[in-house]
């Protein structure tokens, strides 16, 4: 059995010490430097390389990085939403007030160019998308009337949407859904369009019943008429003979309703004759 020199066990403990101290030193560094980064679901990781934007984006998942060198910014790619006022004129000269809501989401492949272009993306509703929805609004309203604005609600939703496509587009903005909450016009406008709306359903209430009057008399006409010619085909059926056949008719009539007993009264110069 070998045997373990007590010289040699006191030698090797302090290399033990020296390599738990060095790996604890390394720890330490790595947790201070944090070389490691990890992007979350529904997320992007923008690099920035002291300072300059890197254009490569990070997916989802663990990543490295040169510690103090290079910095990763998270960026949500998830669906958002925002909200927007707008105030303009139509074409008619009406002053119109719209609230729009919209779903929109940063395009993931993009997050490094939006990042440098914006800067800070909590911004984006406050900076991009609001002054978008006014834009638009205001571009749009002007080629309609303010009937018009409402009779052509989705034609002028789908103006407003395409153009707010097109100009969010450039800052790597994508809209996901859009809606016109409402449209608000001024107080007299407002007047203004129910006189009208009232007016048109007394029109219209008039013009229903001259037509059931018309079609009334046109009936009481025709029910004349096909009582007139009825009169006449009788006149024009009625001959001597047909006169005499109808009185023998009702003597026979008579006779089957006579019950065989001769009248009590008579007038005139005949006397009262009691057959019984």
């Amino acid at each position: 059995m070998a045997i373990i020199s007590p010289n040699l066990q006191v030698s090797a403990f302090p290399n033990v010490i020296k390599y738990v101290v060095l790996a604890i030193v390394v720890l330490v560094l790595l947790s201070w430097l944090n070389p490691f980064v990890v992007i979350n679901a529904g997320h992007r990781g923008v690099i920035t390389t002291f300072g300059k934007v890197n254009q490569t984006v990070l997916e989802e998942g663990l990543h490295f990085r040169i510690p103090i060198v290079q910095q990763v910014r998270e960026i949500n790619v998830q669906i958002q939403k925002a909200e927007g006022d707008g105030d303009a004129a139509s074409r008619d000269l009406q002053q119109v007030h719209t609230k729009i809501a919209l779903n929109y989401h940063l395009i993931p492949t993009r997050v490094a160019e939006t990042f440098q272009l914006v800067g800070d993306l909590n911004s984006v509703g406050d900076r991009i998308i609001v002054p978008a929805v006014q834009e638009a609004f205001k571009a749009t309203t002007a080629k309609y009337t303010a009937e018009e604005l409402i009779s052509k609600r989705p034609e002028v939703r789908d103006q407003i949407s395409q153009f707010m496509k097109d100009r969010l587009l450039r800052h790597g903005i994508a809209i996901d859904e859009f809606s016109i909450v409402n449209f608000r016009f001024s107080e007299s406008f407002n007047q203004a369009i129910e006189g009208k709306t009232t007016a048109d359903q007394l029109k219209l209430k008039a013009e229903r019943d001259l037509e059931r009057i018309k079609v009334e008399a046109e009936q009481k006409i025709a029910s004349a008429k096909a009582e007139a010619e009825s009169l006449r085909l009788q006149k024009q059926e009625i001959t001597p003979g047909l006169l005499k056949l109808r009185e023998i008719e009702n003597q026979r009539l008579a006779l089957e309703k006579w019950n065989g007993q001769l009248p009590q009264v008579t007038g005139g110069s005949v006397p009262l004759i009691n057959i019984k």
